[in-house]
């Protein structure tokens, strides 16, 4: 991986913790997730139509990565409503870059350095240390399968997107069409399972939403381009250092706790990184 593609994924995962905060930020977690994907749904239609319109071989992979970041929103909203930002995000982050691993490694014919793979590893258990506190610490417990669940949004999107982007040959138009695509299922979904009057939210909850989809919409795009450059499994761990990003924010803007665990993952994440780019 190339040091200008290094430091775009850097400030990916900058962006993608920072919109995960906006969203914790917000009264109402499910409602600014689906302001998210309404404006990020009308930003990818503007781009989208700026390009070559896609080939027919594009289209299943876009349905395929709209579905997948529907039930990713659908959990990561509803692990918010019981969790803190510095506990949800690890877990909700942290199990999809091994995933997607094991299925790089088995299924795709990415060239991964065997630094690469140890980074990714050493990555991997700071993140699982970020995560351990929820079971023992009097948290909720229902956080924690809302964020597996939306882990495992996130490695299928991962994987969808890589291949899909690189199908597709033009990685800013397939982002702009897969916003589109979740714009029209997702907000539909929260509809039907909060009600009509889910959206009958506060000016600012709006506003937080609108920044939001701008951040996510910068931090995904740079994301997919990276994976049409890079190997997938290695560009899905770097991203995840969003996690020591996350961890930093919400001790320092919502007051979470910063204890000697929590210390020793991040300094697992920061080595991790480091070897992935040996």
């Amino acid at each position: 991986m190339s040091l200008p593609v290094f430091l775009a994924v850097m400030l990916a995962a900058f962006l993608h913790a920072s919109w995960n905060a906006m969203i914790k930020l917000g009264a109402s977690k499910v409602a600014g997730m689906v302001i998210l994907a309404l404006v990020q749904g009308v930003m990818g239609l503007a781009v989208a139509l700026a390009r070559p319109f896609p080939e027919a071989e594009v289209w299943p992979w876009v349905a395929a990565s709209a579905v997948c970041h529907a039930v990713y929103n659908t959990f990561l909203a509803f692990a918010y409503e019981h969790g803190d930002l510095s506990r949800v995000y690890p877990i909700a982050r942290g199990a999809a870059p091994m995933a997607v691993l094991v299925a790089s490694a088995l299924f795709l014919s990415d060239a991964i350095e065997p630094m690469s793979v140890v980074g990714v590893l050493v990555l991997g258990l700071g993140i699982l240390g970020m995560a351990r506190g929820a079971l023992g610490s009097g948290e909720s417990r229902h956080l924690i399968p809302y964020a597996l669940g939306a882990a495992a949004g996130t490695a299928g999107y991962t994987l969808v997107d890589g291949l899909g982007a690189r199908v597709s040959g033009d990685p800013i138009a397939y982002v702009g069409w897969l916003f589109v695509a979740q714009a029209l299922l997702f907000p539909p979904a929260a509809f039907m399972m909060r009600g009509r009057g889910l959206l009958r939210v506060s000016p600012r909850v709006w506003g937080q939403g609108a920044l939001a989809a701008a951040a996510s919409y910068g931090a995904y795009a740079i994301a997919v381009w990276a994976m049409t450059l890079a190997p997938i499994a290695l560009v899905s761990a770097l991203r995840e250092t969003s996690i020591l990003f996350a961890v930093l924010i919400g001790w320092a803007a919502f007051g979470d706790r910063m204890d000697r665990g929590k210390a020793v993952s991040a300094a697992l994440i920061v080595s991790g990184v480091a070897l992935t780019r040996l």
